[in-house]
């Protein structure tokens, strides 16, 4: 089913989502911040798979989420304010994003879990918005670990929750088409922005659920950094 919010369609989720998305979006933010932990300053101009961002500004970007998130918590639009936090002033993103995670962990309240929240792509609860972003958080981290050359120690529950919450809102096919549908019923000012899905890449039903994740989300699996 879909609804229209502000011009937009929006898919409304179903109910097939944990009620409490809470552990596994914190153990997606902690690998997160392992993959963080690991990247060298020497690194920070390599390209990712996200894109045409380097690690410095996926970086960049993954603040940005964490802001949204806390912004999400606080019951705060979260398209006001669409600039990416400012880097820490020790350059220590380690630090940072553990300290962020820790503040949202402790905002986070069991209201707020069941309150409404209608964003441009969905409308459900915060429950539902928040396993999205347990998606965000998890398709960038590997994004950063594929750019830095980092093994990484997957959370296959994690995962799971959010490839199942970007299916739930986002096509297997025809997305090209949805989104220049949305961009041409958007006013002028909103409508120049980049296309933030490609289409799936084909891959095994069998495949570890990491890579069924980052292919649903558009990636090719087997990317690494070009010589």
């Amino acid at each position: 089913m879909s609804v229209s919010v502000d011009g937009m369609t929006t898919q409304q989720i179903p109910q097939t989502l944990p009620a409490d998305p809470r552990p596994q979006f914190a153990s997606a933010f902690a690998t997160a911040g392992k993959v963080i932990a690991g990247i060298r300053a020497d690194q920070l101009a390599l390209p990712t798979p996200c894109d045409d961002l380097d690690v410095a500004q996926l970086l960049s970007h993954l603040r940005m989420v964490a802001d949204r998130v806390a912004r999400m918590v606080r019951s705060e639009e979260l398209f006001d304010h669409v600039t990416e936090p400012p880097p820490p002033a020790d350059g220590d993103n380690t630090r940072w994003w553990s300290e962020a995670g820790d503040a949202i962990t402790a905002a986070w309240t069991d209201q707020r879990l069941t309150e409404p929240v209608v964003l441009p792509w969905m409308q459900g609860t915060g429950a539902d918005a928040l396993a999205g972003y347990v998606n965000e958080v998890t398709v960038h981290t590997w994004d950063l670990a594929r750019a830095t050359g980092q093994d990484v120690a997957w959370d296959d529950e994690a995962v799971a929750v959010g490839l199942a919450a970007l299916q739930a809102v986002l096509p297997g096919a025809g997305r090209t088409a949805g989104f220049e549908a949305m961009r041409a019923e958007m006013p002028p000012e909103m409508a120049d922005f980049e296309l933030p899905f490609a289409e799936p890449v084909p891959v095994a039903d069998d495949a570890p659920v990491i890579d069924r994740s980052v292919a649903y989300n558009g990636r090719n699996p087997a990317w690494t950094v070009q010589p």
